[in-house]
């Protein structure tokens, strides 16, 4: 099923159970008002909203409606966590190439990952504000998943049992604020704006056997302004699968429903494939020609992000934003 939350009904939104084609959606009344709250008890509301997404697909669904994108929120407007990691090494290996940093060999055998901004996710069609260009203004087309309730110290194992909807990211990165934030040796925390998250939802059984092995087996689609910039894919050189991530993000303590991990910039060895955000490009193009030709993001630039079946249907619908300048409070 594909879930998703209209702009309605306060911060978390109203939870509505969307058609397999993305045109029709119901609300989600009388099983849960919220996907939080969904989350929070998802052995009794899965079946209950399985039951729902069966009737809206086979046309039986009362109070069924066709579905504007433009209304919806982010799945998850808020959550309690999210977490994302860097799972594709070819991405890190290149990064730190480029700065003349080394890969240390504990990165092959231990995720790297991060607490991000939760408060607050854009929706899939709502801009990205930025006080200044000069921060260097970055798109990270990147997987999520999300999780009910996970038991701290959760084995990867049993860490997949857990992972309950597939989604998309573009986690925003300030590019020009970061290394002077890791120079602290303290973390991410101005240059890691809010992020958005794409129109809907899935669980893992909606996208058949391109789910496997706890990754997702098709290309990550970008487009900046119209143009073609990267499609890698998702299910190659993934270091860390999502229950690896999962089980690592819950070694010391247990994770909330509704918790949000991410897969990292999605980045392949053949850099043919173009490449997911503009510090992969611009590392590649050092690499190549000893200096970045192309620039970070503008005021007035568009991003669209997707994943296509391999009928070319979108699965999660697309993330689509114009970066803006934020005006003065």
């Amino acid at each position: 099923m594909k879930l998703g939350s209209l702009k309605e009904g306060g911060r978390d939104g109203t939870l509505v159970v969307v058609s397999r084609d993305l045109t029709r959606a119901v609300r989600a009344s009388g099983i849960a008002e919220t996907l939080q709250r969904a989350l929070e008890d998802w052995s009794n509301t899965a079946p209950r909203l399985n039951s729902l997404s069966d009737a809206l697909n086979d046309g039986r669904a009362e109070g069924a409606f066709e579905l504007d994108v433009e209304a919806l929120a982010a799945p998850l407007p808020r959550a309690y966590e999210f977490v994302d990691g860097s799972a594709y090494l070819p991405h890190v290996e290149r990064v730190r190439r480029a700065r003349g940093a080394e890969i240390p060999e504990s990165f092959y055998s231990d995720p790297l990952m991060y607490q991000a901004v939760s408060a607050g996710f854009y929706g899939p069609r709502e801009p990205v504000r930025v006080v200044s260009e000069d921060h260097g203004i970055d798109l990270e087309a990147e997987l999520v998943i999300v999780t009910d309730d996970v038991p701290m110290a959760v084995t990867p194992e049993s860490a997949a049992a857990h992972i309950q909807l597939v989604g998309l990211v573009n986690d925003v990165s300030l590019r020009g604020l970061i290394p002077g934030e890791l120079a602290k040796g303290f973390g991410f925390l101005q240059s890691k704006p809010r992020s958005a998250l794409s129109p809907v939802f899935v669980t893992p059984d909606e996208l058949g056997d391109a789910w496997r092995d706890n990754k997702l087996h098709l290309p990550l689609l970008t487009h900046i302004n119209g143009e073609w910039f990267g499609a890698p894919e998702a299910g190659v050189d993934m270091q860390f699968d999502f229950a690896q991530l999962v089980a690592h993000a819950a070694r010391t303590r247990p994770l909330s429903a509704g918790t949000i991990v991410g897969s990292g910039t999605v980045a392949n060895q053949d850099t043919s494939l173009g490449a997911s955000c503009f510090a992969e490009r611009r590392t590649v193009e050092t690499l190549e020609h000893g200096k970045p030709l192309t620039p970070f993001m503008k005021f007035g630039d568009r991003v669209r992000i997707e994943v296509l079946d391999r009928d070319g249907r979108s699965l999660f619908g697309a993330i689509e934003q114009r970066i803006e300048r934020q005006a003065a409070p």
